[in-house]
């Protein structure tokens, strides 16, 4: 079984390392677009054309399936990309775990990129699983572009700054950028009000990949044998992980469970 991953950057790394936990023996392709990154600000219409080329260039290595591992991609890109590639190669993607975070009660937050708060998409889908939860929307200046440095110092502002502009009784926080799900435990610890119950976080990487393996009529195999490759391709070119990518626990994983060289 091979599966790919496409991101503008490391985002894709949590859902990665979920698919790598799962299925050991899976091979994977990781298709980054270091020359067009980041994809936030660009118009939905070039962000599209760059996620079909790094789509494109992951299915030309004939995966089974291919998980967009980017919340803005998939807001943007994920027809075109259905539209391009399914029935072929299926392609899934990435929603905000508002569903099961709302299904706590709340009240919750949602942290995401300046341009996916307030967007249609995000307010659809808050009506759609959150109604009659307190949402909190927090725009996130930074963090991803910081998250895909390993900027240490950049991250612990960025961070800080949205802890500031979420609400004291909050209980819940989607995590509604991949990038932020690789700095989980800072936000928890930036976010947690003393004498609360531990603050729940909700990711979205665990889920694509169990959703992954269920559209290839896969079972998670955890204790399969550790045989699965690793390819990395950067804007089309096949390379190595990027060197950020070693600082999360994340990218460590892919390393030991397939040793892959870093970028010089």
């Amino acid at each position: 079984m091979k599966i790919a991953l496409m991101d503008s950057g490391i985002g894709l790394l949590a859902a990665t390392a979920a698919v790598r936990r799962l299925r050991p023996d899976a091979d994977l392709v990781l298709s980054l677009d270091p020359d067009g990154m980041p994809w936030g600000p660009r118009t939905p219409k070039d962000l599209t054309e760059r996620a079909l080329a790094v789509a494109e260039a992951a299915a030309a290595h004939r995966p089974d399936a291919l998980i967009v591992g980017c919340n803005t991609a998939t807001v943007h890109a994920l027809t075109a990309l259905r539209a391009r590639l399914e029935p072929e190669l299926p392609v899934i993607g990435t929603v905000p775990a508002i569903k099961p975070a709302a299904a706590g009660g709340g009240p919750l937050a949602i942290w995401a990129t300046p341009a996916t708060t307030g967007s249609p998409y995000q307010r659809d889908l808050i009506d759609d699983f959150a109604d009659g939860v307190t949402v909190t929307e927090v725009p996130c200046w930074g963090l991803a572009e910081a998250v895909e440095r390993a900027d240490e110092t950049a991250i612990d502002a960025a961070v800080a700054a949205a802890a500031e502009l979420t609400p004291d009784d909050v209980t819940t926080v989607v995590l509604g950028c991949t990038h932020y799900e690789l700095v989980a435990e800072r936000i928890r610890a930036a976010v947690q009000r003393p004498g609360h119950p531990k603050l729940a976080l909700h990711g979205s990487a665990g889920a694509v990949a169990a959703q992954a393996l269920r559209r290839l009529g896969e079972q998670p195999a955890p204790g399969a044998p550790a045989s699965g490759t690793l390819t990395v391709l950067l804007s089309g070119r096949e390379g190595t992980l990027p060197v950020p990518a070693l600082t999360y626990a994340e990218g460590r994983l892919l390393q030991e469970a397939t040793p892959a060289r870093t970028a010089q």
